[in-house]
């Protein structure tokens, strides 16, 4: 255990703080997904004690000491997005290595504890404010320094992220996104079974209803759904890339405008991402998608951005205009928040394909199948679940699009088959969503009525209410 890590009795003492007020008319979900997208694009700032390492993971016990920029001026951040024609920041409040650039509370692992002894928070959300830009938040779930890593996750762990979360979202003011990373990715392997998703998300809101919240490890998941994010994200970096063609969600793609998230030392005479490939190759064809773009601008250990990156965003800005909103954003099914809970439990099925069988639908994982015999007329799949479980929704999603044209789904309740949906699929889209009055069920089962091609199931999932 961490020496820094807080008792679980002062997180508690934590979360009664008095909030400082925020925004008092609270808006429907679609209205600030078109607010985000209307935003299209902004400033990824990661500057924490990262910056001051060889590394963008660095030693969980980096000493405190070593986080000392002597210049920092969060107002020439600001100034370089306002050339930039930028509409907000997002500041890497705490990162994977679990360093606070904030006046917390819940740990001595912070700022105010460095020789900088400063807010970074304070005075970045006062500097962009000034110059009429929005801010946003971001967050890492995942944090080595406080072992909040696989096979350390327990109450007090989750008390202190959420006790975190409520410091920043009610001693800053409105907060348009927070963006929480280290979550349900396969290099943090923190599930949302273990910090629980829906806890997070309902706190987030009861704090600030009109606070985004966004995941960034979406990659998993389909791209006609929003699972576990109000917003969906694509990491250029990383390789997931948005279909600007077919998108019609509300999305964020994110770059760096140098090659590391966090600034080196051999910055200042990289060379940068090309302006004119930056603009006419992301920032305008992203917008066109309902798809955000923000980039990533790191500033140096003195606390500033480099010239030749600030040069970079000033030719940005004399190429490029926030003309307003540039499409309507589609109505869109509400993100699921829920836990899954088929989940891993066991199921029933007719007679598969080879070894593509039935189990592989809840195995939480989007890339294996079950796939019918062809020789099947009606295929049909079920999934047990606790009776006691009361259940609203109900997703299944198809390995290709449109294979599946009518079915059949049905919940099991004391003995009998219930109809929640008998006929032609909603949608041509791969994700099938059905929400319904509450009930309780033992099982949930699909069957397949009329379709073209081959069946293949990748994801099931049952929700409770």
């Amino acid at each position: 255990m961490s020496k820094h890590f807080l008792p679980l009795w002062l997180l508690l003492v934590v979360a009664t703080l008095p909030a400082l007020a925020v925004e008092k008319t609270e808006k429907s979900l679609h209205e600030l997904q078109q607010h985000f997208v209307d935003l299209r694009f902004g400033m990824f700032i990661h500057f924490n004690i990262p910056t001051f390492s060889i590394e963008d993971w660095p030693d969980p016990d980096m000493p405190v000491e070593e986080f000392n920029p002597v210049r920092l001026d969060c107002r020439q951040w600001a100034r370089a997005a306002k050339d930039a024609h930028m509409s907000y920041g997002c500041l890497t409040t705490k990162h994977h290595s679990g360093f606070c650039i904030w006046d917390t509370k819940t740990t001595d692992y912070n700022s105010m504890r460095s020789p900088l002894h400063r807010d970074v928070v304070r005075e970045y959300v006062d500097a962009f404010r000034a110059e009429g830009l929005e801010v946003m938040l971001y967050y890492s779930i995942l944090d080595t320094h406080h072992r909040l890593r696989p096979g350390h996750i327990s109450e007090d762990k989750v008390e202190l992220v959420k006790a975190q979360l409520r410091e920043l979202l009610t001693s800053y003011g409105d907060v348009t996104a927070l963006i929480i990373d280290g979550w349900d990715a396969p290099w943090s392997r923190i599930s949302y079974d273990d910090v629980p998703f829906q806890e997070i998300y309902q706190l987030v809101k009861e704090l600030q209803p009109n606070c985004l919240l966004m995941d960034l490890n979406a990659a998993k998941y389909p791209r006609e759904a929003l699972f576990y994010t109000d917003i969906k994200s694509y990491e250029q970096g990383a390789g997931q890339q948005i279909s600007t063609s077919e998108n019609s969600l509300p999305a964020l793609a994110c770059l760096s405008l140098q090659r590391t998230w966090f600034w080196k030392e051999s910055m200042p005479t990289d060379e940068l991402k090309d302006v004119e490939w930056l603009v006419n190759s992301n920032i305008i064809p992203y917008n066109k998608a309902y798809c955000n773009f923000i980039l990533n601008v790191a500033p140096n250990r003195d606390g500033l951005m480099d010239d030749n990156a600030v040069a970079a965003l000033k030719r940005i800005g004399s190429m490029w205009n926030n003309d307003g909103r540039v499409a309507e954003l589609p109505p869109c099914e509400a993100p699921i928040i829920q836990h899954n809970i088929a989940k891993f439990r066991s199921t029933e099925f007719s007679w598969s394909w080879d070894g593509s069988i039935g189990d592989y639908v809840v195995d939480d994982n989007f890339s294996s199948s079950w796939i019918s015999h062809s020789t099947v007329e009606q295929p049909w799949w079920q999934v047990e679940i606790d009776s006691k479980e009361l259940i609203d929704k109900v997703t299944f999603v198809e390995e290709e699009a449109d294979v599946i044209k009518e079915y059949r789904l049905e919940y099991l309740s004391k003995g009998k088959w219930n109809v929640i949906h008998a006929g032609k699929s909603p949608t041509p889209c791969r994700v099938k969503q059905h929400t319904f009055a509450p009930v309780h069920a033992e099982a949930v089962r699909i069957t397949i009525t009329r379709f073209e091609g081959d069946v293949k199931i990748a994801e099931f999932g049952v929700y409770r209410h």
